[in-house]
Parts: structure tokens; sequence; C-alpha cells
């Protein structure tokens, strides 16, 4: 089904099915809007745009830069809906409220306005650059004002009687609380601050006493202000209604997927619920694909392991590893990698558990053992389906290691993840599930281990000499870094005072040769494996770390506590 921008375009002749599809397809691949590469591509002006998005919903486009508003007009839409759904009002009364926007608003975004705003709404369209700078003019600096936004609102739902004395053993009860405007806002006003913040997680968790909401950012927990208790029923079953789960079922985990528009991006949450001893604790994991470059170049690989890495994947076949703890980026370097080699004449296929990225050109299939699709079962079906290449999820036991390792043997190249402390480490891993180690040795072309260590913060860090005791920390003496400062960050309102904005990976490439090889076949342990590869010019997490401190885009702290 075509975007409605493209289809508006198609029906009046700006361009036909397969030019739609392909600025589809360029869309995806440069994580960009319909919209913005309809203006960049110079298929039509922003203001020729506007106009034929208005004729099309029977509204008009204005000149919102020119206009003039008075505060109760402003006060129509709360901040966190017009930062939600980036849209301006530029009328109001005590039925309708205009809204501006510049994009095509989704109707059912559309109905979610009117239901919290309790008005009809009616949109018109702007440019870009005023809709957002109206919106920050008004409504402030987003990093200034959400957490007084979050505090106000939290307050407000406390003070709510209907809301507070939801019973939570009542299902009809707990549906009309979730659906009152103020807990709609109030989750949206959690989703979007999640969304930009760029956090990987947002973490939803009842006490006895109290509610925590957090967001993982940078590897790091952050909590936000929460309203009381009371309130987290109505909360979380507001998350359940939005990802399609039972409400009214509490007694077993449950699992389910949000796909929304958070401030003009597309987003996926991945909804998980534990039941708990105090109610239910939700974890939303944030798949926002525009976030995240899916480039090999951009994964900040050392120049002399991106050069080995592009060889090595080229091969007809073989097994390449990833290896590293939940949350080290793993799946991204492996996606970064498939798109590389991602062509018209490849059969790619991955088995995972579950999608987390959607690549054009690449057959994906999600891992259910609910319903008995192992990552045993569905690699054996992919082993009739003709393919060149073929990416697993995670080999977690002997059986999908086979499995692997006879698909390396007949011809094909196999990516995997492991979780393991370090490269080497990894070959260790497949002998303790009892893989023949000659298998391994003859099949295995490559491990790269890596983690994510925090960066110092752009705005705020500052050069420090280091001492010698925390040069000794890293093994170092003071000839190797000569007059080089090392950086910290002093913490600011960019980095929620923390000195670290953004995360850089660190890796290591253990590259298979005969003298490993070898090694492999006499069952070595990885102390050894090790040692033989550095010998062999692999350079350690540890070492590529220290590099980065030199460079100075991390920690001394952050480098020691993840390699």
């Amino acid at each position: 089904m075509l975007d409605p921008i493209l289809q508006l375009l198609v029906t009046n002749g700006y361009l036909d099915e397969d030019g739609a599809k392909d600025l589809a397809d360029i869309a995806k691949t440069e994580s960009k809007s319909i919209r913005q590469l309809v203006i960049d591509q110079e298929i039509l002006t922003e203001d020729d745009l506007l106009g034929l998005m208005a004729a099309d919903q029977n509204t008009e486009a204005i000149d919102l830069g020119s206009m003039t508003f008075e505060t109760e007009i402003t006060e129509a839409i709360p901040a966190s809906t017009a930062r939600m759904y980036n849209v301006f009002p530029v009328e109001a009364d005590d039925e309708t409220v205009t809204l501006a926007a510049f994009d095509l608003v989704d109707p059912r975004i559309s109905d979610e306005m009117q239901f919290s705003l309790g008005k009809a709404v009616r949109i018109v369209f702007a440019r870009e650059e005023d809709v957002m700078a109206r919106i920050s003019q008004y409504y402030g600096d987003s990093n200034d004002s959400v957490a007084d936004m979050i505090k106000q609102l939290g307050d407000g739902l406390s003070d709510d009687d209907s809301l507070s004395g939801a019973n939570a053993n009542d299902i009809a009860s707990m549906e009309s609380a979730a659906n009152s405007s103020a807990i709609i806002r109030f989750v949206n006003l959690v989703l979007y601050q999640g969304v930009v913040d760029r956090a990987a997680d947002i973490h939803i968790e009842p006490f006895e006493n109290d509610f925590k909401i957090r967001y993982r950012v940078d590897g790091a927990l952050y909590e936000m202000k929460a309203p009381d208790v009371k309130m987290a029923p109505a909360i979380i079953s507001r998350i359940k209604i939005l990802a399609n789960l039972n409400i009214s079922e509490r007694r077993i985990p449950q699992d389910g997927r949000i796909a929304l528009t958070v401030a003009g991006r597309a987003v996926d949450l991945r909804v998980s619920c534990l039941p708990t001893a105090h109610g239910e604790s939700v974890v939303m994991r944030i798949l926002d694909q525009s976030a995240t470059s899916l480039d090999l170049e951009n994964v900040g690989l050392p120049e002399d392991v991106y050069e080995q890495i592009t060889m090595d994947i080229e091969k007809p076949n073989g097994i390449f590893i990833v290896t590293g703890p939940t949350g080290s980026g793993k799946t991204t370097t492996l996606y970064s990698i498939l798109r590389r080699i991602n062509q018209i004449d490849t059969k790619l296929l991955t088995a995972e558990e579950p999608v987390e990225y959607n690549v054009d050109g690449i057959v994906q299939v999600p891992i259910d053992a609910k319903v008995g699709n192992t990552f045993a079962k569905v690699l054996r079906a992919f082993l009739r389906q003709d393919p060149d290449v073929m990416m697993i999820g995670e080999i977690r036991d002997l059986e999908t290691a086979e499995i692997a390792i006879q698909a390396a043997l007949t011809g094909h190249f196999v990516f995997s993840t492991l979780h393991t402390n370090d490269a080497a480490g990894a070959v260790t891993r497949f002998v303790d599930m009892n893989v023949a180690p000659y298998l391994l040795s003859s099949t295995l072309e490559g491990v790269l281990g890596q983690r994510l260590v925090r960066t110092c913060c752009a705005e705020c860090k500052q050069p420090y000499e280091p001492d010698d005791e925390t040069l000794e920390r890293i093994e170092m003496t003071r000839d190797e870094i000569g007059s080089r400062p090392f950086y910290f960050g002093k913490g600011c309102k960019i980095c929620n005072g923390t000195g670290y904005k953004g995360r850089k990976a660190v890796v290591e490439y253990l590259r298979m040769s005969n003298p490993l090889r070898e090694l492999i076949n006499n069952k070595a342990p990885t102390l050894i494996l090790r040692e033989k590869a550095r010998e062999l010019g692999m350079r350690t997490m540890r070492e590529h770390g220290v590099r980065a401190i030199l460079d100075g885009y991390t920690t001394v702290d952050e480098v020691l506590r993840y390699t």
C-alpha cells in the first residue's frame, strides 16, 4: 500500500506507480520521510505540496510565519500534544480547534487528538519551519520544559479522584480510566520524551508505595518524575490497550507491539508486561530506525578492522560471529553488514526473535517457539529456500550450531551472534556446546567482539592531564600519551548533567588464520587463542578503548567499565 503522499502524487500525475515505489524504497534506505524526499528531489516545492495536500483534504494552506497569536489560542492544546504530533493551534472556540500541520495527519491520530482535547479538530497546512518555530516559541524548548510538564500533569492526575479511584479488579472501570484524556496525554508524553531523548527502553515499574518511570539512554537508566502509585494501573492499562494486549490478564507475561508516529518519526515499540507482587512491570523497547544508521561505514570500526571485515564477508561460505552482551549493538552491526552485501544476485534470509529492522530485499522470519517455530526448525527450512546468506539471531544450543556449520560446509555464508565476553571466548563457547573443533576451525571465518561506551558530551567536555594512577589503570606510560590531554564531561542540560551524549563501539576482530585453526583443533583455551591472535595483529577491545580515550571520544572510567 502506497504512502498517502505518494498516492496523492500518483493521482495528480506527478509520479507513476514505479516512480512512487522507487521513492518509497529511497525513503526506507535513507530513513527520510516521503514528504522531505519529494521536496529534496524537487518533485514539488514545499508550498506546492502544501497546496496539493490542502486541496485533497478540503482545507487550506496558511502562512503561519506572518500570523500573531493570543495566549488563549496557544493554550487550546497542551504542549505535549503540540510536540507529540508537530501541530500548532491557530484558531479555537468552545467546539473546534484548528491546528496547523506540515504533513498529512493520520485519521487515527486526528481521532485521538479530538478525544483527548474534547473538541473537533480541523487541520490546515503550513511550512515545517514555521510550525516548528511556533512550537518552540510558544511552548518553550523541550529540554527545559518536559520535566515541568510531567510534574504538572502528574500532580493533575494525582488530584483526579475519578482516575485514582479506578478499581484494578473492575475491567470496565480500568478501561474507562485508561481511556481518559489525562491518561492518554500522560502516556503520549512518556513516549515522546523517550523518543526525543533517543532512549533504547522505557521502564514502567510499580512498587508497594512507589511508581517509577525510567529511560535507558546510552546504556544507563535515568528516572523521570512519575505520578502517584495509584495511577500505575491506569497508565499500564493504557499501554496494554495500545499494544493490543488483554488488560484483564495480569497473571502471566504478555508481549505486544505499538506502531505510532512521534514528533514526525515512525516508531515501533516492543512491549513486554511482567506480573510482579505489586502490579505489572512494563518495558518498551523503542525501535526507531530513523535514529539508527545501518551503514557499515558508520558503525565506528577502526580502519584496519573495517577493511578486513569487508573482505571476509565477500567469501562464498563460512561463519561470521558478532559477540558481546545484551545491548552492545550486535544486531545493528549485523544488519549493517547485511545491507552491505544485499545485492540483487544474492538471496538473504534471516531468523530473528523478533525482527528488529525491516530491510527490503531480505527475507526475514520471526522466531516463535510457542508455535514450534524454533531457530533449528527455521534453519532447516532455510536450506530448502536456496539461500546464499543466512543470518541467525543467536546461536544458543548444539542443534542450531550444527545446522549453521552444515550450512557453511555446503556453500552458504552464515552470520550470527553469541553472548561471550570477548572474541576468543566465542570459540570456547562453541566447544562448550560440544561442537567438533575440526568442524568449527574449517568453517569459522571471523569473530567481532564489541561493546558500546558512552562518548563525552560535545557541549561540556573539558580536557585534563591524567595523573599517574589513571595511567596505571589503563596500563600506559606518560611517554606513550605524550602531551595529549584526556577529556571528561562536566555535565550540562544537553546531556542531562551526565557528561555523556551518544555511544561509540569499541571492538576487536579475531580473524581466522592457519595458526588459530590449529589451536582450535587442539582445543586451546581462550587465553592462548587471544594471545596468538594478538601476536597475529589483533587489537583488543581494551586497546581500541584506550585509542578512543586518546582521541578524546570517551573517558577512562567508561573504557574500564566495559572492557
